[in-house]
């Protein structure tokens, strides 16, 4: 009699194969194109000024209506990918987002243009956590940390594309072509996804899917196979897939991570929006201001990769606890600078590797979390919790220098919200222990 196998077990014990490295890639598009479109609206906004004249003040809706989308993009899409699966719901956000932001190109007025951009921000609220958790669903073990941070640096290059290709298309096409530029590109991705994504196998093993749709998947994630495994999916579900992050076993995990969550996207966006401004008024350049700010973009992509690696060989919550704290060192460092450009961008570069690599971590921290009925969810959710972090962290840039408040002392304050996260990170450790990690076969 053959005995069953859990799905995570099995896939430990297999080679890499070709149809995992092309989920990773999949969803490395999707959030790439996720990125290019978020921070789009960013480099059009002067241009979108210009054509309707518009004060500075006028555009903040425009901002707050994407951050917003995205905010409660997470919280619908993620259950409702725990109850229709993975792939549906990729498929739908990268479908719908795309159709939304070609909507916005034609906007006539900046009351639809904010109308768009909100129900943008829903479709890309619901992609990305979708891909961090297909990722994770689909990596072995010993190297889900390492891949789902390299899959979520597809953000980082697609936000640094968008800029790129905003410089270049504003001046041949406008801002409505760069909305267009946002909206083909996720189309075209689409019929990729239909053909090729595959759904997660540890869904369909949790929903008893048809024994032929079984077969297929495995035939394409394991084609050395003489005999297809009985699978299981060791985990009970208890409730609805929201209803389960506040159950008693996950309820002070999920407001541990919804707490690091939301001090680490608070400081991510105060830097991201208000650096700049903060180091021109300290009498920089606009060229060293945008040199030192992307010296921060740069340090938050191969932290990502660096803390992955080390989340999977040292444990995730020692690597990113540490990290926190090394990231409140940095900022602390960076507001002690005196003026001194190189020391500041090491500090900053310091802030993006200890900070803002360490947010990516904390998405693959959230995916290793949850069990498979509301992985989606608790990964969304926390994204969510996130977001009110970002919002509150642009207010409080702003609020800070209403206040006439110096770089050195508003940078240095923003060591409280990473200590914050390195507790809680810390705390979920020692509530939720690692189990041991399977070597992964190569």
């Amino acid at each position: 009699m053959q005995t069953r196998q859990d799905v995570q077990q099995f896939i430990d014990a297999l080679p890499f194969s070709r149809l995992q490295r092309l989920t990773l890639w999949l969803c490395f598009f999707v959030v790439t194109v996720d990125g290019f479109d978020t921070a789009a609206i960013g480099f059009i906004a002067p241009a979108i000024r210009a054509e309707w004249q518009l004060s500075a003040a006028a555009l903040a809706p425009l901002f707050g209506a994407g951050l917003f989308g995205l905010m409660a993009g997470a919280l619908v899409f993620g259950p409702l990918a725990d109850r229709l699966g993975r792939k549906t719901i990729l498929v739908c956000s990268v479908l719908f987002f795309g159709l939304t932001s070609l909507a916005a190109a034609w906007s006539p007025s900046l009351g639809w243009l904010v109308a768009w951009r909100f129900l943008t921000g829903l479709g890309l609220g619901g992609a990305m956590p979708c891909a961090i958790t297909m990722t994770s669903e689909y990596c072995p073990s010993a190297r889900r940390s390492t891949l789902v941070t390299l899959m979520f640096c597809g953000f980082t290059i697609g936000s640094a594309v968008g800029g790129l290709a905003s410089a270049h298309l504003l001046a041949s096409v406008g801002w409505r072509g760069v909305l267009l530029a946002g909206g083909i590109l996720p189309l075209l991705l689409v019929p990729a996804l239909v053909l090729w994504l595959p759904e997660s196998l540890r869904f369909l093993v949790s929903r008893q899917a048809a024994p032929a749709r079984m077969q297929a998947l495995l035939r394409r994630l394991a084609p050395a196979l003489t005999q297809t495994p009985l699978l299981s999916v060791d985990e009970k579900a208890s409730g609805t897939p929201v209803r389960a992050l506040f159950s008693a076993q996950y309820a002070m995990g999920t407001i541990l991570l919804w707490i690091s969550f939301f001090m680490s996207l608070l400081i991510i966006y105060l830097i991201s929006s208000w650096l700049p401004t903060l180091l021109t008024n300290a009498g920089a350049s606009m060229s060293k201001a945008s040199l030192v700010t992307s010296t921060f973009q740069i340090g938050g992509t191969l932290g990502a990769i660096v803390l992955g690696r080390c989340m999977d060989r040292a444990g995730a919550h020692r690597t990113l606890s540490l990290a926190y704290v090394l990231g409140a060192v940095s900022v602390v460092a960076s507001g002690l600078s005196g003026g001194h450009l190189w020391l500041l961008v090491l500090a900053i570069f310091g802030v993006g590797i200890f900070v803002s690599g360490t947010q990516v971590g904390a998405n693959a921290l959230a995916a290793q979390f949850y069990p498979t009925h509301n992985r989606a969810t608790g990964v969304s959710w926390a994204n969510a919790a996130g977001r009110c972090g970002s919002v509150v962290g642009s207010l409080c840039g702003g609020w800070m220098m209403s206040m006439n408040l110096g770089m050195e002392l508003i940078l240095a304050m923003l060591a409280v919200p990473a200590l914050v996260s390195a507790l809680a990170i810390a705390v979920l450790g020692r509530r939720a222990p690692q189990r041991p990690l399977v070597p992964a076969a190569t």
